[in-house]
């Protein structure tokens, strides 16, 4: 119930205008978003860089109701290629198709992803497209296999384990060496599209992540890039203590090398479990995002787990 709740607030307007203009929210969102301005976000990288994980950077913004604002955020994703490449950053980009056109026009956001992928190739790193809630999920798919088609090889996809059509779309996606960020999805979905218990949300999870393995084996089991920005297939992305033993387990027992796949974590959350993995000798890799629209990002966070809201509420008592 309150899951839902803070999933219907991410999406409202009015909630937003009040949330963005408390001054103590928006110190509290700084334990999830790495800053609103560029620079801000490197800096963060480069902290996480000498910690000795990896990052994926991501521009905050969804849903752009206009081709100025898609050709605006497909540019600032240009830029930040260019600082990763300029700094010489262990991080690759993460994007929304939505940010860039797909909701306007696809052959709008094709050629913006075009452009993307062209400046990641020209600078040797990879772009992430991010899903969305499950509307999307089939087009976002049809632009990633597009892309494949058009001889990119440095991008991969989310895919989300909430929902039934998963284990057929990995399936499908591997005629590829789809590299694939596998999280159990946060938006609100109908029970007709998706699991709505918990507990099978993470027992097909844990499938998911053995399909991932099996598909690594078959690809020859491709390992994290040395400059860090190209990831190996399976990404994990899972601050779950059990899901992370399952893969644990599941890699040893296929004979899966550490650096032939990533543990994916939230800036911000989980820091103890984060520096554990690394300690472990596994890859970890922070998604890091920044920006000033940070409203939707940030409900969803506190929407995943009860400790993000007593974090947020206890700040507002003591600010």
């Amino acid at each position: 119930m309150l899951r839902s709740l803070l999933i219907s607030l991410s999406k409202a307007a009015w909630a937003r205008k009040i949330v963005t203009h408390w001054k103590f929210a928006r110190r509290v969102v700084r334990r999830f978003v790495a800053g609103e301005t560029l620079e801000e976000a490197l800096e963060a990288v480069r902290t996480l860089n000498q910690a000795g994980m990896v990052a994926t950077i991501d521009h905050l913004g969804e849903n752009t109701s206009s081709r100025e604002e898609a050709v605006s955020a497909a540019a600032d994703v240009l830029g930040i290629l260019d600082a990763i490449d300029r700094h010489q950053l262990r991080s690759n980009v993460s994007v929304k198709l939505s940010q860039i056109g797909l909701l306007i026009d696809e052959d709008l956001c094709r050629e913006n992803l075009r452009s993307l992928l062209l400046k990641a190739r020209e600078t040797g790193n990879f772009i992430r497209i991010d899903m969305e809630d499950s509307n999307l999920t089939s087009p976002t798919i049809a632009v990633y296999r597009w892309a494949r088609e058009q001889g990119f090889e440095n991008v991969g996809i989310v895919l989300q384990s909430y929902l039934y059509r998963t284990e057929k779309d990995i399936q499908d996606l591997m005629v590829y060496d789809t590299r694939v960020r596998l999280c159990k999805g946060a938006y609100k979905e109908p029970a007709s599209v998706a699991f709505p218990e918990k507990h099978k949300v993470d027992e097909n999870f844990d499938r998911l992540v053995d399909q991932l393995f099996t598909a690594s084996h078959k690809w020859g089991l491709p390992a994290l890039s040395p400059d860090g920005r190209v990831p190996s297939i399976p990404g994990i992305a899972t601050h779950d203590q059990a899901r992370i033993e399952h893969a644990r387990t599941a890699a040893r027992m296929r004979e899966v090398d550490n650096a032939c796949f990533e543990f994916q974590m939230l800036y911000g959350i989980r820091r103890d479990l984060q520096d554990q993995l690394i300690a472990d000798g596994y890859t970890v890799r922070i998604y890091v995002p920044f920006g000033t629209h940070w409203y939707p990002y940030f409900m969803r966070r506190l929407a995943e787990r009860p400790s993000n809201l007593w974090f947020f509420v206890s700040n507002f008592f003591h600010r």
